[in-house]
């Protein structure tokens, strides 16, 4: 099989973006504008904003833009609700030539006006898209003047695309949370055994499955920023003793302020696959220095590893010797995926992410084998070019490399928004396990 060598990518540019493990010394770049014109996988600010945002339950989400912004993101995620619906909803303001040149701000107010009268919601959350950027309508004095009028919270959320990536889009939506928590700024007394859970979305009921974890071994949830999150909870966010963060790439900069603010510490975990969800509880109660709760981690993992081992079992005397490639959003899923598919047998030829951070690509390539291919912002022709040459069987990634996938005759899996199955804790890693073999030993690959 021949071997990938960089001369043969399209953009020069993209270089030192791309590495091989084992034969190159150089740092890869990362966290960077994307090279002119390749087609980056990556979303727009406005999307990584609605990405975190969007699970907040109770609250109105207002697109100010054309209807296409709201129509590609509407209910693009698989977080479930234990209560409210309202965020299945995607509000927009229909921007149209003539508000191009006129302005939307009066439009945007009636919108506001509306929604408020015909669901009684305490937030409205206003992002802010390309258009909006371009044309300068003024957000904050709009939320101002409807929060003054309604009486309720009106967020603007400072979306532009064109002012970066997804990851500029997570620190606009971090900084709305923060103006929700800093308006009841009054000091409270930090629960004892209490924690925040950053960087879950509750795709596919996750939140609950990590919740039901925590409390069987004597830890609450105070709030999960932002899963099955609604309003008052997140208001109460400082009552924590620590944070944990799940999605170190959106909700890092969220962390790091709250520690700033309010004196909380924070640590990051993965409850992705067996060794990371059984180090994560350990991780856990270690910080709270409670014997009885190390205890009950250990009955805990003994038990669930004994219920799943088998079946993991029976998965990796199946996929033995096949080979995964990993294009995901960002580095803590990557790293737990590594060691996922190690745990059923599988090689990983070639990861990559989106808005991986440099000490997330140090640790992927202490993990990976030599010849491993790493890449940082790819574009489809880069994916193409590694996945064929690595001989790749399977593609792990998001909806826009599904058809990638397909096009080359490979297997895919989506660990992305779209899922309707949970991948987290011991039950997910069973789950993955179940998908990746259902795919990959598809009958339908003979005929391809």
């Amino acid at each position: 099989m021949r071997e990938a060598v960089l001369q043969d990518t399209v953009f020069q540019e993209r270089e030192d973006s791309i590495i091989t493990k084992g034969k190159q010394k150089k740092q890869l770049k990362c966290d960077t504008d994307s090279v002119a014109g390749c087609v980056s996988q990556r979303a727009c600010v406005y999307c990584g904003a609605r990405v975190v945002l969007n699970p907040v339950t109770d609250a109105i989400h207002l697109v100010h833009g054309p209807i296409g912004c709201a129509s590609y993101t509407w209910d693009i995620r698989g977080s479930l609700s234990s209560g409210s619906d309202l965020y299945r909803n995607s509000f927009s303001t229909d921007l149209k030539e003539q508000d191009v040149i006129f302005g939307g701000e009066k439009k945007l107010a009636r919108a506001i006006d509306e929604l408020v009268e015909k669901h009684p919601a305490k937030v409205v959350f206003v992002y802010a898209t390309c258009i909006v950027g371009v044309i300068g309508d003024d957000l904050e004095a709009v939320c101002k003047a409807a929060a003054d009028k309604h009486q309720i919270e009106v967020i603007p959320v400072q979306s532009s695309g064109f002012a970066g990536n997804k990851s500029a889009g997570y620190r606009a939506a971090c900084d709305a949370l923060l103006r929700l928590i800093q308006r009841d700024n009054a000091k409270v007394a930090q629960k004892k055994n209490t924690l925040n859970y950053l960087g879950d979305f509750n795709l596919a009921g996750e939140v609950w499955i990590i919740k039901n974890y925590l409390k069987e071994i004597g830890v609450n949830v105070n709030v999960a920023f932002t899963g099955d999150s609604k309003y008052q909870a997140l208001k109460n966010a400082t009552h924590a003793s620590v944070n944990i963060i799940q999605c170190a790439g959106s909700m890092i900069y969220m962390a790091e302020r709250m520690k700033e603010l309010y004196k909380i510490p924070y640590f990051n975990i993965s409850f992705l696959g067996l060794q990371d969800t059984t180090a994560s509880l350990r991780k856990i109660a270690v910080f709270f220095g409670d014997e009885d709760m190390m205890s009950q981690v250990e009955k805990l993992v003994q038990r669930e590893t004994v219920r799943v081992e088998p079946e993991l079992e029976w998965y990796r005397q199946r996929l033995q010797g096949k080979k995964a490639a990993i294009y995901v959003g960002g580095g803590f899923k990557a790293i737990s995926l590594v060691k996922q598919f190690r745990e059923i047998g599988i090689d990983v030829v070639m990861i990559g992410t989106q808005t991986g951070r440099k000490e997330e690509y140090e640790t992927i390539n202490d993990l990976v084998d030599d010849g491993t291919i790493i890449l940082d912002d790819a574009n489809p022709t880069e994916l193409e070019k590694f996945m064929v040459d690595k001989g790749a069987h399977l593609l792990v990634g998001g909806v826009k490399e599904r058809p990638l996938a397909y096009k080359l005759g490979v297997a895919f899996i989506d660990h992305n928004h779209d899922r309707k199955h949970p991948l987290s804790g011991f039950v997910g890693a069973v789950n993955l396990a179940k998908e990746v073999y259902t795919t990959l030993c598809s009958p339908v690959w003979k005929y391809v």
